[in-house]
Formats: structure tokens, C-alpha cells, sequence
């Protein structure tokens, strides 16, 4: 029992790396990289703190050479899930009654840990199993994921001092228990950080969980693992498996003490799991929390006062980072005739520069798309366009697959603002751009806010207030991230808290007090300190 209000240490963001050729950091993490490369790792999953390995070997692949063998993972069984929920469901009393205190002292350790000895690792992990140059990995899988057990921690105890008023006589009080049962976290390949942050954060709060990484992710999940562990996560807290998706979410979703999904990855995998609780909601000990982040089909619109330069930077920032492979990534581009020459024109210079290739060469701006559907579906898109009467491609379009899935930064250009690639979530590093006439700037905001079901993030590019508030207004509902000048990607935990509405998803915010809300389950306490003795009130007389 606690005999004190502690105050936990105040969060920072983490200070990125800059990586410069030469320095000391970069020597060291590519040191790392060359050393995990040349092993062969054997991935268990980990169930009650123990590493559980089957006779099921999968090949683990890198995405910049999918003929090099870097190791394998152990995949299991829904024998394994009945494990996992069984083992949280035992660890769940016990975890429950640890102080806050000792609780959080687990995920602030582990920061340290990420910040200090594991950041070279937990960063090559990320460039060899999901092709991130050491720029996209210190910013994911060290900062990011830092900031995430920081700011929770701190965001925990903001939340815990939050209080209701007393009256005379009366003392009232909340309390933020753990939700009732256990909890399922699915996690996409794409980020290293949100990966960690959905288990880590409903552990943090109290509560146990079944954890899925994504299986192009597996490499660095177990250094996760192996972060937590060592940084005295009991077991059973957070069991990580690797089972089939749709019979795991079935066989999750129809136990009776499943308490609440945290969800990154598709549209359509997330809405079907929704049914599937809405299938089985009648079986639950309690109604489960549902928080997702899905799809996206991110904007930018420049307006005819926007900054020729700034516009052209954001695009090539924002779309070909991590191959286009961010939920946030700019995607469809809404460009005004009077500028788009000169854009396009800045956008094939520094395009001209760019170096694809292995994150093992830091020069290297763009790496590999995921695996080989990743590789055929951007294929798909560019031949398309090259055969299509309304589309071009302007810039780019190469690709080649005969040592690693390379897609190159590719934009192509549309007379329709309909065309598929205007509308669809592509996932790879290919811009769309609509033309638009400068006289149509307002029914192109329209047509901004109807042309995609999704809600994610989005951006004007202007050097007119006016413009900028007309936007502003229009595009309330288009994203739940918007940026104003500036490229539509890089949230910073803390700063800019992430998600979006629509078929992007519950808009939950990661990286904010609103998330870890969803993940307690509130108790009033109402203490009289002299009860009444008598039932008459003073109205009887």
C-alpha cells in the first residue's frame, strides 16, 4: 500500500538521433544491423513469461532481400490463444492489486531500456524485418514507442488525481479500475512504437492481455518482449502470440471475459471484428471497449497563395517516407493549376536525388515495400496508370522485385478526381495529383471532404488566412489530424495526439489521456462521515 502521492518523472519527448554520416550513433547502428543481420534468430512466443516454441517453423524474410534467411518464428494453434487468455485471466488478480506505482516503475524502466541499451537493437530489428532507414526507425521504434511509456505514465496519474467535488459532510471519490476480463491487442507491421503502445498501454493501466503482432513485424516485437521482460513485467501479463488472425479474433471474441480490443491495421479486418462482438455481445461478462485505427486516404490541398517550395517538400516528405507505408502518408494531392508546373517541377529535383535501396546504406531515402503483395498491388496501380486515357505517370514508376520488393517514389497525375488512385488506399509510395483550376478552390474542398470514406489526417498549403479558415471550416470532418503548412504525417506523442474518424477508425487519440480512458472502468465512492438516523427529511416537519 502506497503511504505517498507520487509524482512520476515529468515527460520529455525523446531527442531524435540525427544520424549524420560519420557520427558515432550511425557507426554503432549500423554495426547492429550488420551483426543481426548475419544471425539466425529463432522467435518463440511467449506465454506466462515462457517461450513457447511448436514444430510450426515460418521463415522469417527481409523485405530488401527476400532471399536472405535471417532466422524463423515458432507459429502456433488456438490451443496456444486458450493458453494466452487463460494465462492473463490467472495473472489478472494479482496485477490488479500491485500498486500504481510499482506498475508504472515497469514501463518507465522500459523506456530506459529502449533509450539506452536497446535502441541500436530495437531499431535494426526494425530496419531488417520492415525496411526502415535509420532515420524512419530512430523516430518509430526508439522515440516514438519512448514517448509512448513516458507520456502514459504521466497521462495515468493526470487522470488518477482527476477528482469530483465534496459537499459538506460527504467525502466523494473515483477510482480508474481495470477493465473486467482480459484484453486483445492487434498490431500492424507498419510502426515499431504502436506495436508496442497498445499492450503496453492497457498493461500499464492494470489490466492483461493477449497480444498479436503482425507477422511481417515479429522481429522486432520480440525485442518489445524482451524490453518488458527485462524490465520486470511479471508473467502473463501480456502473452504475445502468433496464431492465425481470423480464427484467433473468433475464438477471442466469443470468451466470455473479453473485456476490450486495441486495434491497429485494416478497415475491413476491424469492421469485421466489431460484428463479431456484435455477434457474440450477449455472452459477455461486460460490454468490451472497441478502439481501432484503421485506413487512410490522406490529403493535401494547396491553395493558389501557397508556397511553390513548401508544397513540393511535404508532398515528397509525406508520401514516399517509409514507402508511402504510414497510415498517415500524403496519398492524394490537390494541386492548383497557376502552381502546378512549378511544383511539379521541384518535386522531379529532389526526386531526382533520391537513393532506393537497403537501410544498410543510411543514403538510402526509400527501402523496400513489406512483401511481394505489397510489390504487385503497387505494380497493379502504376501499369494502370501508364494505360489509362485520364491518368499519367509523371514522376517515377519504376520498380523491381529481383532481389527486394522496390517500388520508387512514383506520382501520377489525373484529369479525374475519381480515378481509382485518387480514392483508394494504395499503402505505397505512389501520389496522386488532381489539377484543379484556381477558380474552383471551394467546390474542390467539396470535393476534398467526399472522395474518400476515410478520415485520417490531411493538409492546406496557403499564404492566405482566409483561405486557410475557409478550409479549415470545410474540412472539419475530413481527418482527425490537420495541419496547417505542413506535411500530413509525424505526429509527436504529447504534442499532436493520433486518430481519425470516419472508416479511419474510433479516433481514440494514441499518444493522449483520452486513449488510456478507454481502458478503465470507473468506480464512484461516495463516503458519508455522520449518517443520518432518522428518515425524515426536514420538509415532513
Amino acid at each position: 500500500m502506497s503511504k505517498a502521492i507520487s509524482q512520476v518523472p515529468i515527460a520529455i519527448n525523446e531527442p531524435v538521433n540525427s544520424y549524420e554520416p560519420g557520427s558515432s550513433e550511425v557507426k554503432s547502428l549500423i554495426a547492429t544491423y550488420k551483426k543481426m543481420w548475419a544471425e539466425k534468430i529463432e522467435i518463440p512466443m511467449v506465454i506466462n513469461g515462457k517461450d513457447v516454441k511448436t514444430n510450426n517453423h515460418v521463415r522469417l524474410q527481409s523485405p530488401q532481400d527476400h532471399q536472405h534467411d535471417f532466422g524463423f518464428y515458432h507459429q502456433g494453434d488456438m490451443s496456444h490463444v486458450d493458453q494466452a487468455i487463460d494465462t492473463a485471466l490467472a495473472a489478472k488478480a494479482k496485477w490488479n492489486a500491485l500498486g500504481w506505482e510499482q506498475r508504472v516503475s515497469i514501463f518507465l524502466k522500459a523506456a530506459d531500456l529502449i533509450a539506452g541499451p536497446y535502441r541500436d537493437i530495437i531499431n535494426a530489428a526494425t530496419m531488417i524485418g520492415q525496411s526502415k532507414n535509420v532515420h524512419q526507425a530512430e523516430i518509430d521504434a526508439a522515440c516514438e514507442f519512448i514517448d509512448f511509456l513516458r507520456f502514459n505514465a504521466e497521462f495515468m496519474t493526470e487522470m488518477y488525481a482527476e477528482q469530483p467535488i465534496s459537499d459538506n459532510g460527504i467525502w466523494n471519490r473515483v477510482e480508474y479500475r481495470p477493465l473486467e476480463g482480459f484484453c486483445f491487442a492487434v498490431t500492424p507491421f507498419n510502426f515499431t512504437a504502436i506495436s508496442g503502445n497498445l499492450p503496453a498501454c492497457m498493461a500499464m493501466m492494470g489490466n492483461v492481455v493477449v497480444w498479436k503482432p503482425s507477422d511481417k513485424q515479429i522481429y522486432s516485437a520480440k525485442v518489445i518482449m524482451d524490453v518488458l521482460k527485462e524490465a520486470g513485467l511479471p508473467d502473463g501479463v501480456i502473452n504475445m502470440i502468433f496464431t492465425d488472425g481470423k480464427e484467433t479474433a473468433e475464438k477471442v471474441m466469443a470468451h466470455r471475459d473479453f473485456a476490450g480490443l486495441h486495434f491497429t491495421g485494416s478497415t475491413r479486418v476491424f469492421q469485421g471484428m466489431w460484428k463479431m462482438i456484435g455477434d457474440n455481445i450477449h455472452n459477455y461478462r461486460t460490454y468490451p471497449r472497441i478502439v481501432g485505427e484503421t485506413g487512410g486516404k490522406d490529403f493535401v490541398i494547396a491553395h493558389p497563395s501557397a508556397n511553390v517550395e513548401a508544397v513540393a517538400t511535404a508532398l515528397v516528405r509525406g508520401a514516399f517516407e517509409y514507402q508511402g507505408q504510414k497510415c498517415s502518408a500524403a496519398s492524394r494531392a490537390y494541386i492548383p493549376q497557376s502552381l502546378w508546373n512549378d511544383v511539379k517541377k521541384v518535386m522531379e529535383n529532389q526526386m531526382s536525388t533520391i537513393k532506393v535501396g537497403s537501410p544498410e546504406d543510411p543514403s538510402n531515402f526509400v527501402n523496400a515495400v513489406i512483401d511481394k503483395n505489397s510489390f504487385e498491388k503497387c505494380k497493379g496501380y502504376i501499369d494502370r496508370a501508364n494505360a489509362s486515357s485520364e491518368a499519367t505517370v509523371a514522376i517515377g514508376g519504376k520498380y523491381d522485385d529481383a532481389k527486394g520488393w522496390f517500388v520508387h517514389p512514383t506520382v501520377i497525375e489525373t484529369t479525374n478526381p475519381q480515378y481509382e488512385s485518387m480514392v483508394e488506399e494504395i499503402f505505397g509510395p505512389i501520389l496522386s495529383v488532381y489539377v484543379y483550376q484556381d477558380a474552383d478552390w471551394a467546390e474542390t474542398l467539396k470535393l476534398v471532404d467526399s472522395s474518400s470514406p476515410y478520415s485520417l489526417t490531411g493538409s492546406v498549403f496557403s499564404q492566405c488566412r482566409y483561405a486557410i479558415d475557409e478550409a479549415y471550416k470545410a474540412l472539419e470532418n475530413a481527418s482527425g489530424n490537420f495541419y496547417i503548412n505542413d506535411k500530413p504525417t509525424g505526429a509527436v506523442v504529447g504534442q499532436q495526439p493520433f486518430g481519425g474518424g470516419r472508416a479511419s477508425g474510433t479516433n481514440d487519440k494514441a499518444g493522449s489521456k483520452m486513449n488510456l480512458l478507454r481502458w478503465v472502468s470507473v468506480r464512484s465512492i461516495k463516503e458519508t462521515f455522520v449518517s443520518p438516523k432518522d428518515y425524515k427529511y426536514p420538509y415532513l416537519g
